[in-house]
């Protein structure tokens, strides 16, 4: 069952969760900002819900809170950091910072890091340079947890990939990953009980199927585009990996040491007035904004959007309605801002 919860209640909820788990009330702050603020937006399936295992991880030792990113290498307009197992939110916030500061100087930054774990909802970075006024691209690589285009097994991380484009009149952010659902949206829907909108992967059977539970048992998400999606997932995690000089999927597979632990992030920054004016651009972007979102609709009443558009409509509905979160992920979180840390993560199978 679906609870509305005050935007404020969740945000000091989680916040005490953490601080329960061995987060410093610095780094807890931060960590519950943008996890609410993801429940906020829609994206409860990488907000809310991912904290109990956010803490489960650090109780196993797969997330070392004293980690801080380090520069180990830079030329120009490039950095190259470890993130030395630290929270991969705090290690990817500070990366895409340092994008920025590099763009400011030399018109795009690039920032490579390694040895990070989960960033958590992916579109947070992007979100932050688009409304800081760059263009941002990021994403991440991780373990195996997508089948190979042809395989009937997990073989590629579905390696989700961000680009945030800077609008005066609000930010147009696709926040994908390279399957036609991540395992956390999955789990949204089989804790309300809902079958997927469309097909989102095959069952133990090999059937193409929307039961999210099927999916989760068989570990056959379906790529996104299907041959195009799986390749897209081999380039990306080859790319971040190259990159950051850091692990690669299968090096995360062979650690065996839970989700995103080890992977790496790319932060690219890029000045969008580096060679027309801010009018020009702006007017530009508007212009096609507008035609997409005059498209007629497939069916009647029905609006067509560009990515990122309905994300304010969901943060205004949360911020006068309440945060729309899972009954039984609400009451875990309480648990553990009260002291329980024993609560098992049911949001993933």
């Amino acid at each position: 069952m679906s609870l509305k919860i005050p935007y404020e209640t969740v945000l000091e909820t989680v916040k005490k969760a953490l601080i329960n788990s061995g987060l410093s009330e610095e780094q807890a702050q931060t960590c519950a900002e943008i996890h609410a603020q993801s429940s906020a937006d829609g994206v409860e399936s990488h907000g809310l819900n991912r904290v109990p295992r956010f803490v489960e991880y650090i109780q196993k030792g797969f997330i070392n809170p004293k980690g801080e990113p380090e520069l180990v290498g830079g030329k120009g307009a490039v950095e190259n950091y470890d993130g030395h197992l630290g929270i991969g939110i705090t290690n990817a916030l500070f990366c895409a910072d340092r994008a920025m500061a590099l763009a400011k100087d030399h018109g795009i930054g690039c920032v490579a890091l390694k040895n990070s774990t989960h960033w958590m909802r992916g579109g947070t970075y992007a979100w932050k340079m688009a409304e800081a006024g760059f263009m941002g691209i990021s994403w991440i690589n991780t373990e195996s947890c997508m089948p190979l285009w042809g395989s009937d097994e997990p073989g590629v991380g579905n390696n989700p990939f961000c680009i945030a484009i800077p609008r005066e009149d609000g930010p147009i952010v696709l926040d994908m990953a390279m399957s036609q659902y991540a395992y956390g949206k999955l789990g949204v829907y089989r804790l309300a009980g809902k079958k997927l909108p469309f097909p989102g992967g095959f069952d133990q059977d090999g059937n193409l199927t929307d039961d999210p539970g099927a999916i989760e048992d068989s570990r056959r998400i379906l790529p996104t585009g299907y041959w195009k999606g799986s390749g897209m997932a081999i380039a990306l995690d080859l790319a971040a990996a190259l990159m950051a000089n850091g692990y690669s999927g299968l090096d995360m597979d062979e650690a065996d040491k839970g989700s995103c632990t080890g992977c790496c992030q790319i932060f690219i920054a890029y000045d969008p007035y580096l060679f027309g004016s801010k009018e020009e651009i702006q007017a530009m972007l508007n212009r096609r904004v507008a035609a997409a979102d005059a498209s007629h609709p497939e069916k009647e009443g029905a609006h067509v959007t560009c990515p990122g558009e309905r994300t304010y409509a969901s943060r205004e509905r949360s911020m006068k309605e309440g945060v729309s979160v899972d009954e039984t992920i609400w009451q875990q979180v309480v648990a553990i801002s009260e002291g329980d840390l024993n609560t098992k993560d049911i949001a993933s199978k």
